[in-house]
């Protein structure tokens, strides 16, 4: 094992900024003994004003008294490249067989015991989909594992993940896994991380390194062995004295429960009872468990725990400050549960409006990025993003807004469903975010692209005989040919379907109507046709 590497700017434990009290406050200089009981006190004088939360943050990592902690490691690369395996390995459990299409799709955290050390282990998504909260697990580790399967190389996601853990300041050792594979090759793996910048220990630069096999355990005890040497060397601390803070790892709606807070603590003691605030939430501690699901009463950094007792949801990533008074208030307090999100590309005819329904705040940050990439090719906008099951209110608005609803890893409950068949609202759910981005493509194109070539219906002609009818209409976008088949639209909602019979124009038959040409047409259709519905012609 080679030297640690620590990328410019320093380490990732908490830092000092120099005393807080100056003698502006006092006509004589506080001495240093005394100044940890009356910091307590001043505490609360300070901030009885209206001050942040990140203001009152700031002075829990100004404390000089700090204890040792265990360091909070993000596990980062590309999809597919062994990070749930290597936690799978080290938790002795089966968690990625459960993730669906083997993709970890909301940060989870856990906790470990190693040489009877604890060890905390950020997952992060490997998903493009998802690269705000691999930023977020970056912030919130204290150093980083980069994984690189030995037989893939360096992909598009493991830059981005680096680019993470530079702009982050922490330091990082690569795991080269897969090593167990027919087809794994070392050396090209190392030549890899070399084009992207990084040079390994051993190969004229100073990066730590590791070959495991996470599906074998081959290197892994070597790897735990090694994150803790960092952690020695890095000297990660905490204050007891100073009030709990942490960071919103996610957040989810339970229709029995109410909102599930997942964090993790940096500084401070958590403890149940504890007001806890947020710069968009706020609320009260009512059940804290930690992150086996197991009620506790307090937890100490660096701990995952689960909190019950928000009023309303708090953001992913936010910092958090908690304890039994707190005096300050954060300047902005009023998020929303249903968030009404809207597009800033202007809306035009064809716009295609989507309600966003996601088991927790991360899975509809991601949704919400997906929307805005498919955007730049397809005009959509948001018109409502919530986290929670589709319930009856939802299929309501979008019926009431012409909407499709868009639901990631969260179900329409029976309620929802009985209006979905009467109203026609078109609800998609996946497990898996690429299939929902497939899934929006192709409704588009099914109804966006149908707006290029339309009649739209001015007049109706005598009886209709059976299927029959004879119309009259004028064309949007041509050419309209004979004998083709259409889609009779109205409002954005599709009413049936029929075939071209005859097409004429001035009573002359013809083979196509271009645009502007106003025409008339026998068709055949099930279907009742009135004024101003739109026949709509594939592509």
């Amino acid at each position: 094992m080679g030297p640690i590497f620590k990328t410019t700017g320093g380490g990732g434990g908490i830092r000092t900024h120099g005393p807080l009290l100056r003698r502006s406050r006092f006509s004589k200089p506080v001495p240093w003994t005394t100044r940890p009981l009356l910091q307590n006190f001043l505490y609360l004088y300070h901030f009885s004003g209206n001050f942040t939360i990140q203001s009152m943050i700031n002075v829990n990592k100004q404390t000089k008294q700090k204890e040792p902690r265990p360091p909070i490691v993000a596990v980062m690369g590309h999809v597919d490249h062994g990070k749930t395996t290597l936690l799978d390995y080290i938790r002795k459990t089966n968690v990625a067989t459960r993730e669906a299409g083997g993709i970890t799709q909301s940060i989870g955290a856990y906790e470990i015991i190693h040489n009877n050390r604890k060890i905390t282990f950020i997952d992060t998504p490997g998903h493009e989909a998802f690269s705000r909260m691999r930023g977020y697990g970056a912030k919130i580790a204290d150093l980083a594992i980069l994984v690189v399967a030995a037989d893939d190389g360096v992909k598009p996601q493991t830059k981005d993940a680096l680019k993470y853990i530079l702009d982050a300041k922490i330091p990082y050792v690569i795991a080269i896994n897969k090593i167990d594979k027919s087809n794994a090759n070392i050396e090209k793996t190392k030549q890899d991380l070399m084009q992207t910048g990084v040079f390994l220990e051993s190969f004229g630069g100073s990066i730590s390194w590791n070959i495991i096999s996470a599906k074998i355990g081959t290197g892994i005890h070597e790897l735990l062995d090694h994150l803790l040497l960092v952690a020695d060397i890095e000297g990660f601390s905490f204050n007891p004295l100073a009030q709990a803070t942490g960071v919103i790892l996610s957040c989810h709606l339970d229709p029995r429960r109410g909102i599930i807070v997942g964090v993790i603590l940096e500084d401070g003691k958590l403890e149940a009872g504890q007001i806890i605030q947020t710069e968009t939430a706020s609320g009260k501690i009512k059940i804290l468990e930690d992150f086996l699901g197991k009620g506790v009463k307090s937890l100490l950094p660096s701990s995952p725990a689960i909190i019950f007792g928000f009023e309303n949801a708090p953001k992913i990533g936010e910092e958090f400050i908690a304890g039994k008074k707190l005096t300050a208030r954060a300047k902005t307090t009023t998020a929303k549960k249903n968030k009404q999100v809207n597009s800033t590309q202007e809306e035009r005819d064809e716009t295609l409006k989507l309600i966003l329904k996601a088991d927790e705040a991360g899975s509809l940050e991601a949704l919400e990025d997906l929307v805005h990439k498919i955007s730049k090719e397809i005009p959509l906008k948001i018109i409502q993003g919530s986290i929670g099951n589709i319930y009856e209110s939802d299929v309501k608005t979008a019926e009431s807004t012409e909407a499709l609803i868009i639901g990631f890893r969260v179900k329409a409950d029976k309620a929802a469903l009985n209006i979905v068949r009467s109203q026609k609202v078109i609800i998609i759910t996946s497990q898996i975010i690429y299939e929902l981005e497939k899934s929006i493509k192709e409704y588009a194109a099914k109804t966006i692209s149908k707006e290029m070539r339309s009649i739209e219906i001015l007049a109706i002609f005598g009886g209709s005989k059976g299927k029959q009818k004879i119309i009259g209409g004028k064309v949007i976008l041509g050419p309209i040919k004979n004998q083709e088949s259409f889609e009779i639209w109205q409002d954005k909602k599709l009413l049936g379907t029929g075939k071209i019979i005859n097409l004429q124009s001035q009573r002359k038959d013809i083979s196509e109507a271009q645009t502007g040409q106003e025409a008339g047409l026998l068709i055949e259709s099930e279907e009742s046709i009135k004024v101003g519905n739109k026949l709509l012609f594939g592509n």
